[in-house]
């Protein structure tokens, strides 16, 4: 998402290409991020909260969850007691991050994990019965292909219930690396919009999305950068500038970032929050063992929107 050293040059033809991340540096970050991970999460624990809230509203009873992007496994613990009697595997690319899930346990039950990306998940057709993904799919490129893999094994009618940040996150710390290079410091966060024709896309029913921004402060900028190193949001660009952020750099940037400064001299941090749900269409298989979704269901979503 951001690093203070690493960057991408607007100017060189080859960024002129369509956005890329490498995938290596962002697990990468992750992995070195596992043990200061839980003490900067704030926000992360926080939007958490408020998806978990939303199940309250969901009447089912889910007998296998998927918890996609689970990170040190906030959100699986909550499961565990949520759902006692359900199946629940949780999904992540950093190792490290795993280990830490597996310490959380209600009674005799932990979460099953399995170290893979979103892009590519290693399940069977109609493996569960709900997933539920908490700030994760920002680090995904093509969301209409992952939320079809998400689509594929998800059980006919069962819940899909996500966030994600949208357009004007960390909106002060981008406007502010903007006066001092002309580097890109932060990743590209698509908009809600974006997100809901995903969910079009890949055949989910009753799609639903809607936003709200969280702000954060700091005492100092550099507690602030410190923050975004410690729950591993580098800046996995396949573009990004392999050289330094000297001191000189860092001291325009917080001149710059005076601007936003509250009337307290706290340095604020904002995140568009996006959350979304849908239900999976149930799906028929055809000789060959093919997977179709019947396009009558697709138009009675289309129609409905």
């Amino acid at each position: 998402m951001v690093d203070s050293i690493d960057s991408h040059d607007p100017h060189n033809p080859k960024d002129s290409e369509q956005f890329h991340l490498d995938a290596k540096k962002r697990r990468q970050g992750f992995e070195r991020a596992a043990d200061t991970y839980d003490a900067a999460a704030v926000l992360q624990r926080e939007v958490g909260d408020r998806l978990l809230q939303r199940l309250e509203y969901i009447k089912q009873t889910p007998s296998s969850v998927l918890d996609l992007g689970a990170g040190t496994g906030y959100i699986s613990k909550d499961l565990l007691q949520r759902y006692p009697k359900s199946k629940l595997v949780a999904v992540d690319i950093a190792q490290s991050m795993l280990k830490k899930t597996q310490q959380h346990r209600h009674w005799l039950r932990k979460p099953a994990v399995v170290c893979a990306s979103a892009e590519a998940l290693p399940f069977t057709d109609d493996a569960f019965d709900m997933v539920i993904s908490n700030l994760m799919f920002q680090w995904c490129e093509d969301l209409p292909r992952v939320f079809m893999g998400v689509n594929r094994i998800l059980k006919g009618n069962s819940l899909f219930t996500f966030t994600t940040f949208g357009p004007d996150t960390m909106r002060e710390l981008r406007e502010s690396w903007s006066q001092v290079d002309d580097y890109e410091h932060t990743s590209t966060f698509q908009d809600m919009h974006d997100v809901g024709d995903a969910l079009m896309k890949s055949g989910f029913q009753q799609p639903v999305v809607d936003t709200e921004v969280i702000t954060l402060t700091y005492q100092s900028l550099s507690d602030l950068m410190k923050d975004l190193k410690h729950i591993g949001a580098t800046n996995a660009s396949t573009n990004r500038n392999r050289g330094l952020t000297g001191r000189q750099k860092f001291k325009a940037l917080e001149k710059a970032y005076q601007t936003f400064r509250t009337e307290e001299g706290l340095y604020p941090l904002t995140y568009e929050v996006v959350y979304g749900h849908g239900w999976a269409q149930a799906a028929v298989e055809v000789m060959g063992g093919a997977r179709i979704i019947p396009i009558t269901e697709i138009k009675e979503t289309l129609n409905k929107s």
